[in-house]
């Protein structure tokens, strides 16, 4: 958010205490400190609603039915009365419209309702319509005394952020609406433009100062959706500005290692590939291989599905710091992961005479010093392991190339702190993810990057087919488990909880272990989860990768884990309680041999409309890109896979799940100005130049918007 050029004009009015505000003071303005973090007239402003209702219309009692989610009625409160004890008191009373009569209901602050409320006055009430016992009723209404000012309605009532505490010194929306008001009746002449004349004509945006009013106070359903439009691109615009202006700076200013010899390479293609590369592999070598000869510093993000193969993919470019006497380092988020890239490269790495090394949390003592040493006098080429790796003592003689798995486990000053282990010239970053992530999250989360993505599985892959049953079904998929355990098949069943909550009717995973165990008195099991000891898990993991067990108890604790090429069932009990993101991590520990696999989802008969869409694009698709635009339509960009920790998605208007089409002009707009004005030295992009200039002034406010 930035205000009037001018820093005095600024510091005396949006940095003015939110006390100074006409019907704020002391007392309301220390709840809004502690509560809210609203300090300032600034901090105010940008506390934006995050829905709107609609108050144009009112209804009659007479014509109420269940669908609506809201109704506001006009009409006269005829009595009060107070119905039972202790918990249970409730405050009732009868309000009339002429048309028809309704119980409103209170069951917390009654003693100031009933100071405060006037038999036989006229009130707007509103809220959510119930047929109770034959008769409307309401529960906590909203209500209010009727005006001169209030009867006509017409207007969107802004529902803002709020606490329990404000709520019960009677700070609701209605008394933030009333502040809003008072702050921007006084605030227009201080507002300045912060989009060039060329966006706001082109998409045909409203003002700044208009955008503001309109959002808080509209007047319509086309004022606030003018509103939300303007405030949605410039937020977007300015995220997508940084980042690009971010990319295009490490394209220009960072130097990376140029590796032009291809020796290692070439040998291991000729020699030692175990199978033919898919399409989408060799073009994304291609595309790392160019990076690696610009240079400038790599930054890419690789993307695929699990089971794509990202692995060898990371290894061949390995090999091109290898070929030019640089090192090479992989960070994976648990030691497990770390385990399985090591022992996956090392087989590899053996047959090129690569020395590789893994360092993690448990390696011992006289190890690390062995690799500590190699490291510094570059005899050890590669190194796998876990965030060990950034520890200070480990040090590099040439690090040409740092390889991070499952990225998004990891801080962004974690990952600085891995790339600053070359003082000489910063080394060549390649971030991996087995999370796909759909389109406008990759552009905001990292549009800072090139993105790469294997959309294609390894040639003789079948892909995994998905059905949904019932509670009632368990005893043929049990039929169904024997006859592939018969067939020398390996098998998952995951559960959601360790042990037996109250709260939840949910198959926890001692109770299954029990009830498989029964089912399958002669079959050997493994049992895995998360509050068992690092060797302990171990142990029961080496069991099942070696075959000696053939089914696998334990919870998400495999969702990323390692890879056994046998197992070729997973079973997913109370499907209905995991992520859609997480049901197709789970269900890629299988389907990574050449047998047929199958994932069978198991869930109540009571299923939410969500669930029942997530269990329906888990049985129709495999494709994880699809799933994940599925996802985020569900449960919206916050929750996907750690983004919170980005900063990137802590958007205050824009909603990436639905603001696509907005995001696309307004990336396409940041990278035409870039494009034709990098340092935005013409006139009509100074609008541009003097937001960012104030954004840097205020941390937490570019925090904010980007």
């Amino acid at each position: 958010m930035t205000f009037d050029t001018n820093p005095s004009v600024r510091t005396r009015f949006f940095d003015t205490k939110i006390e100074f505000l006409r019907g704020v003071g002391p007392q309301k303005a220390a709840l809004l400190n502690q509560e809210l973090s609203i300090f300032t007239f600034g901090d105010l402003i940008q506390h934006y609603p995050f829905r709107h209702e609609d108050r144009t219309v009112f209804h009659q009692i007479s014509s109420l039915n269940e669908q609506m989610p809201a109704a506001q009625i006009k009409g006269r409160l005829r009595e009060m009365t107070t119905v039972g004890e202790g918990g249970k008191k409730r405050l009732v009373a009868y309000f009339s419209d002429g048309t028809g009569i309704m119980e409103l209901v209170w069951f917390q602050s009654i003693n100031w309702y009933e100071k405060s409320l006037r038999p036989n006055a006229e009130y707007i009430v509103y809220g959510k319509p119930v047929l109770f016992g034959g008769r409307w009723n309401i529960t906590h209404p909203d209500i209010e005394m009727l005006t001169q000012e209030n009867e006509r309605g017409g207007f969107w009532q802004p529902i803002y952020p709020l606490t329990e505490k404000l709520r019960r010194k009677f700070v609701d929306s209605r008394a933030i609406s009333k502040m809003m008001r008072s702050l921007l009746e006084i605030s227009r002449a201080h507002i300045r433009e912060t989009l060039p004349e060329t966006l706001t004509q082109k998409y045909r945006l409203i003002s700044k100062a208009d955008a503001l009013w309109h959002f808080h106070l509209p007047d319509s359903q086309k004022s606030l959706h003018q509103a939300q439009r303007r405030l949605k691109f410039e937020e977007l615009f300015y995220n997508q500005f940084r980042l690009i202006k971010n990319k295009l700076l490490h394209k220009t200013e960072y130097p990376g290692l140029v590796f032009s010899k291809t020796h290692l390479v070439k040998e291991f293609y000729e020699h030692f590939l175990p199978f033919q590369l898919t399409n989408a592999q060799i073009r994304v070598l291609h595309e790392i291989r160019e990076d690696l000869n610009t240079g400038k510093q790599m930054n890419r993000l690789l993307q695929g599905d699990v089971g794509s193969g990202k692995t060898i993919v990371a290894f061949i470019s390995m090999l091109f710091a290898l070929d030019n006497e640089a090192q090479a380092c992989l960070m994976a988020p648990t030691e497990i992961l770390a385990d399985q890239h090591y022992q996956g490269l090392k087989k590899f790495a053996d047959l090129l005479g690569v020395n590789i090394g893994k360092l993690t949390g448990s390696t011992k003592k006289k190890e690390r010093e062995i690799i500590h040493k190699q490291l510094l006098d570059g005899t050890m080429q590669i190194i796998v392991g876990t965030h060990a790796l950034i520890e200070d003592i480990v040090q590099f003689r040439n690090l040409g190339l740092c390889i991070i798995d499952e990225q998004h486990r990891f801080g962004v000053a974690q990952r600085a702190k891995l790339w600053a282990k070359n003082s000489r010239i910063n080394p060549h970053m390649l971030v991996m993810t087995a999370t796909p992530i759909p389109r406008t999250l990759a552009m905001t989360l990292y549009g800072d990057l090139d993105i790469s993505a294997i959309n294609e599985l390894p040639a003789g892959r079948k892909p995994i087919k998905t059905v949904h049953r019932y509670d009632a079904h368990r005893l043929s998929v049990f039929g169904f488990l024997k006859e592939e355990i018969a067939k020398g098949r390996q098998v998952y069943m995951v559960y959601p909880l360790i042990e037996e909550s109250e709260k939840m009717d949910l198959k926890d995973l001692m109770d299954g272990y029990e009830s498989v165990s029964r089912a399958f008195p002669d079959v050997p099991l493994s049992i895995l989860h998360g509050k068992m000891k690092a060797q302990d898990k171990d142990f029961e993991m080496g069991r099942f990768v070696r075959n000696e067990t053939k089914i696998m108890v334990a919870t998400t604790v495999i969702e990323v884990g390692v890879n056994v090429p046998n197992a070729s069932v997973m079973v997913i009990e109370n499907a209905e309680r995991f992520g859609l993101s997480q049901l197709h991590q789970l269900r890629g520990r299988v389907g990574r041999g050449a047998e047929q696999s199958y994932c069978i989802l198991i869930t109540d008969y009571k299923i939410s409309k969500d669930t029942k869409l997530r269990i329906e694009t888990m049985c129709r698709t495999n494709d994880g890109f699809e799933i994940a635009e599925v996802d985020l339509q569900l449960r919206g960009p916050g929750d996907i896979s750690g983004t919170q920790q980005s900063g990137l998605v802590d958007l205050l208007v824009a909603n990436l799940a639905q603001d696509g089409e907005i995001l696309k002009a307004a990336r396409q707009s940041a990278e035409e100005i870039l494009e034709k004005d990098p340092d935005l030295l013409e006139a009509v992009n100074q609008p541009i130049r003097l937001h960012l200039a104030n954004l840097r002034k205020e941390e937490t406010n570019w925090s904010r918007i980007s």
